[in-house]
């Protein structure tokens, strides 16, 4: 009959599988993993819209920009369905007034699907004056709403970090 010594590598003829605290510890790393993953976890139609946005912030800075500098009144104002059947807006979803004709910005959204829906007026008013008051465009792309609005002073900017469903 062996003796086995104490501190010697003795096989332990109780130990048999893993104890509540191991199990707990593997759930709760599984469980942090799998929240930081659907947290990571984007939804790609508000994806989409908050890139419309950055864009339509960047084109507009853009016509204020040369507004400003050639001195002439800009707006900017999107494309109602009745005005699409005109010759002169065919194919665009939005349109500035009054850039130079040398200036050509897009007059498409990146995905069909966007509209705008101006707050409070038909146009946004773009320049030549510094300061323009403040006005808002909320972009809609399926069921996501997004604002992007300015003081009258500073850049166009989107209001909330997220876009909202209705």
């Amino acid at each position: 009959m062996p003796m086995w010594a104490p501190g010697s590598n003795a096989p332990r003829h109780g130990a048999r599988g893993f104890t509540l605290i191991e199990l707990l510890v593997v759930v709760a790393i599984v469980g942090l993993a799998s929240a930081l993953a659907t947290l990571a976890i984007r939804d790609p139609q508000a994806q989409r819209l908050d890139q419309e946005a950055a864009r339509l912030s960047s084109l507009l800075e853009q016509a204020r920009a040369e507004s400003r500098t050639s001195g002439v009144a800009v707006a900017w104002m999107p494309v109602a369905a009745t005005d699409a059947d005109a010759s002169s807006v065919q194919a665009a979803d939005f349109r500035f007034v009054g850039l130079n004709a040398a200036m050509r910005l897009p007059t498409r959204w990146l995905d069909g699907a966007t509209s705008a829906n101006l707050m409070g007026s038909r146009a946004l008013m773009l320049g030549p004056e510094p300061f323009i008051g403040p006005q808002r465009v909320v972009l809609s792309l399926g069921d996501r709403r997004l604002e992007l609005a300015t003081d009258g002073l500073g850049p166009f900017a989107v209001l909330s970090g997220e876009s909202q469903p209705p």
